[in-house]
């Protein structure tokens, strides 16, 4: 992952919409690599001319290979930007295994911060969640906290995962809601 100071001119951005089983994702990115992804209603006004689906290709088809179960990381370059603190969290993040969770002190342990609250602030920054798993970061008591795109699209990627990745465990407490978004 690429640091990119907040104050360095943003290079020309291109994007496109997946129709992911979560709903349209608006994925932007810069010759560097993917930038962000954007839940619906999350995205601002985008120039139609800088839309290229082509360009963005293979973030699809990685997207589209870890929906079906048979991606559990993402091989994509990105570009993202951020404070140095941000960026060391959201690059641990990428460390948390498919199907498996952390909390937000453990991930500020491991960080060396010792604000879970900010901790959390910047997990919810996170630029390009899912490729980002901040998804996988759970409270200390096992209950599932805030999350950009919605509690109802967290547990739907934690149960996606953990049905892949968990066979013969049984499914944990925050399981239990029948979901229609995958």
């Amino acid at each position: 992952m690429q640091w990119i100071a907040p104050t360095s001119p943003p290079p020309e951005t291109v994007w496109d919409v997946y129709e992911s089983p979560l709903g349209p994702l608006t994925l932007e990115a810069t010759a560097r690599g993917l930038r962000s992804v954007s839940f619906p209603r999350r995205d601002g006004g985008l120039e139609q001319t800088h839309r290229s689906p082509t360009l963005l290709a293979p973030v699809v088809r990685q997207l589209e290979q870890y929906f079906a179960g048979e991606r559990q990381s993402f091989d994509l370059e990105l570009d993202i930007v951020g404070e140095p603190l941000a960026v060391r969290v959201w690059s641990e993040l990428r460390q948390i295994p498919y199907g498996a969770t952390t909390t937000y002190g453990a991930l500020g342990d491991a960080v060396g911060h010792d604000n879970p609250r900010e901790i959390g602030s910047l997990v919810g920054s996170t630029p390009a969640p899912i490729v980002i798993p901040c998804h996988r970061v759970i409270g200390t008591d096992g209950s599932l906290r805030g999350y950009g795109g919605g509690l109802d699209r967290k547990k739907a990627l934690l149960l996606l995962e953990h049905g892949r990745a968990g066979e013969g465990r049984p499914l944990p407490a925050w399981a239990h809601a029948q979901l229609d978004l995958l």
